[in-house]
């Protein structure tokens, strides 16, 4: 299976600009999973540029609809 770095970079969200990561999803998800955190592609972008990609932070957005 082929990467779709080019068609993930177009979605991706990440503003994190040194990461080495961006638009190549398996590695985001690992890397972030490893560290107990969500991508940045299931934040909003308010919600993402705290960089807090915990899941406590992703459930209190849901809890307060904000996904």
């Amino acid at each position: 299976m082929d990467c779709k770095k080019e068609t993930n970079l177009t979605r991706c969200n990440c503003t994190y600009e040194p990461c080495s990561r961006k638009g190549v999803c398996c590695d985001c998800i690992a890397y972030h999973l490893r560290s107990k955190e969500l991508p940045a592609c299931v934040f909003p972008a308010d919600a993402e540029r705290t960089y807090d990609r915990t899941f406590a932070h992703f459930a209190r957005l849901v809890e307060e609809g904000k996904i």
